[in-house]
């Protein structure tokens, strides 16, 4: 058997559904060993980094990896910053590279560079092929790894002349473990922090969006009263309708969650990553007593000194938790939830305010937001790109259900809602998909436009156009009291969309948003909605945020 068949048949084992890419030269064997099989299907990009992202969707809506695909030289260079977005957001990723022939690697070579040296602080583990019979090996170690908590990406780079060799190596077959657990007396010394605390607080991070682990905090958080404060990569783990549910932290500005979790005297912190949102900003000297529960133990920092640390998988921790509260007696419990209410309060004031504005000429994101979310059911999903956007979102967006508002939090990188609601799209057709971009962000990744269509990805996305980057021009703003410039022309964006075979939709009046974001998700094939949007309120959300805090 040719190696790059044997490639193939090992991804086929491991259950790889999805590869998205652009082919080369360099990998041609693989891609001819690719055809052969109807397991796997092949998603043509029109460039790298929409790949990646597509692959970064996939693996965070199921918790399976998909391959991303390049060849050497450049085709790689582009893949970097999708999969570095990947692996800092915890997405298991198989990212797939071709490269020059092994005997040409020693020396000055046409599109040859080490890119397996390049990738590895952007992965979990990058690997070049030199053999073909290690091929088993590699594919399963990389997914293994891919798939481990915590879950990110894997390189593996198969050179052109390893590709045509020959082996009668079979694929190894996969096996399920379960995760690590921990022990009684750790549980034990938890639990016993917790109920001595009288004010605490939990705040969820990235590894609560797991299914089971979300349902096992909801129950804990249900029967205890304790109040939840997600960041923006766990958003759902707590149904918004919930009266546990606190809503999101991590704008950097003081706003209500922040004082919520400022006067709460514990912090049970569940799945955090410190990439999502550093603990100076929310504990400031590092007096605040916190229990770390997590796959893997807590990151050393001077603001995050633990008090108690358990360390395993997460849903099977809150699982022994919850038997804790039973057992005591829920009603027996003495905690003061009157920082969680009050945050609870004002916040859902704030998603109200807007709600029936009817502005012209420019849509508050207030407003485009709430609308949003009416427009939306529980299961349906949002993709944020980063920009000012993905502030509002962060404040005013919440959720039903985990992993139904994906937000890039860690690496943090533009580009990242058209490509990632493609790929969304062929995880779930049926679903409503709404990717919210900026006008700088949405052309990063314009060239998947056309991809999009040629699948007739039946998503929305919605462009906040202000002509500028925006984002930077407010945190400038706050820092220095002005900004530099940072303003920019767009096409004609309807036009832009029709040139692509699109729906194009234009909304200048708050009143009629939400019958054209209906209008957009009626519509077969994709649809773009661009909207003008109001950034004035960038300054008055700071303002606002001061002042509210100071009232309360």
């Amino acid at each position: 058997m040719k190696a790059s068949d044997l490639f193939v048949k090992c991804l086929e084992e491991e259950g790889i559904e999805y590869i998205f890419g652009v082919p080369g030269e360099e990998n041609a064997d693989f891609m001819i060993s690719l055809e052969e099989t109807d397991k796997i299907r092949f998603i043509l990009t029109r460039h790298e980094q929409g790949a990646a992202f597509m692959a970064e969707i996939y693996g965070r809506l199921t918790g399976k990896p998909a391959g991303c695909l390049g060849t050497l030289g450049p085709g790689a260079t582009n893949l970097i910053t999708g999969v570095a977005d990947s692996n800092m957001d915890r997405s298991p990723m198989l990212v797939l590279t071709g490269q020059g022939s092994s005997e040409r690697l020693h020396k000055e070579s046409h599109q040859v560079m080490d890119v397996v040296g390049m990738f590895k602080p952007v992965t979990k583990w990058a690997q070049m092929v030199y053999h073909a019979d290690n091929i088993p090996e590699i594919i399963r170690k990389a997914v293994r790894i891919a798939t481990t908590e915590k879950p990110g990406a894997v390189l593996v780079e198969l050179p052109e002349d390893i590709a045509k060799k020959d082996t009668q190596v079979k694929p190894i077959e996969p096996r399920q473990f379960r995760r690590p657990v921990a022990d009684d007396k750790i549980v034990n010394q938890a639990w016993d922090v917790i109920k001595a605390a009288k004010r605490p607080i939990i705040l969820a991070g990235n590894g609560c969006i797991r299914r089971r682990a979300a349902g096992q905090l909801r129950k804990f958080a249900e029967s205890t009263g304790i109040g939840v404060l997600n960041t923006m990569m766990a958003k759902g783990c707590g149904d918004m309708d919930s009266e546990q549910c606190c809503y999101t932290i991590g704008l950097g500005g003081k706003d209500v969650p922040a004082v919520a979790i400022e006067r709460a005297d514990l912090v049970i912190s569940l799945g955090y990553d410190m990439v999502e949102y550093h603990p100076g900003l929310w504990n400031p000297g590092g007096t605040k007593k916190i229990v770390h529960c997590d796959f893997i133990p807590s990151e050393v920092d001077e603001n995050y000194r633990i008090e108690t640390e358990v360390v395993g998988d997460l849903a099977h921790t809150l699982w022994m938790l919850n038997e804790r509260v039973d057992a005591h007696g829920a009603e027996n419990l003495e905690f003061d939830h009157s920082h969680t209410k009050l945050c609870r309060e004002k916040m859902t004031e704030e998603f109200e305010a807007h709600k029936d504005d009817t502005t012209e000429g420019k849509i508050r994101p207030q407003k485009a937001l709430w609308d949003a979310r009416q427009v939306l059911r529980p299961t349906d999903l949002l993709l944020s790109d980063v920009g000012a956007h993905k502030m509002w979102i962060a404040r005013y967006f919440q959720c039903h259900e985990p992993n139904t508002c994906l937000i890039p939090n860690g690496f943090c990188s533009m580009g990242f809602a058209l490509p990632g609601a493609i790929a969304a799209s062929f995880v779930d057709p049926e679903q409503r998909i709404l990717g919210i971009c900026g006008d700088a962000g949405f052309l990063m990744n314009v060239q998947e436009m056309e991809t999009a269509k040629r699948y007739n990805s039946n998503i929305t996305i919605m462009i906040w156009e202000d002509n500028a980057y925006g984002l930077i021009a407010w945190k400038q703003f706050n820092q220095f009291g002005k900004h530099t410039d940072l303003a920019f022309g767009n096409p004609e964006f309807v036009a832009l969309a029709e040139a692509f075979g699109w729906n194009g939709f234009r909304c200048n009046n708050a009143a009629d948003l939400r019958d054209t974001l209906e209008q957009s998700f009626n519509a077969e094939g994709p649809s773009l909605v661009v909207i003008p949007i109001d950034y004035d309120e960038n300054t008055k959300l700071t303002q606002r945020m001061g002042e509210l805090t100071a009232s309360i």
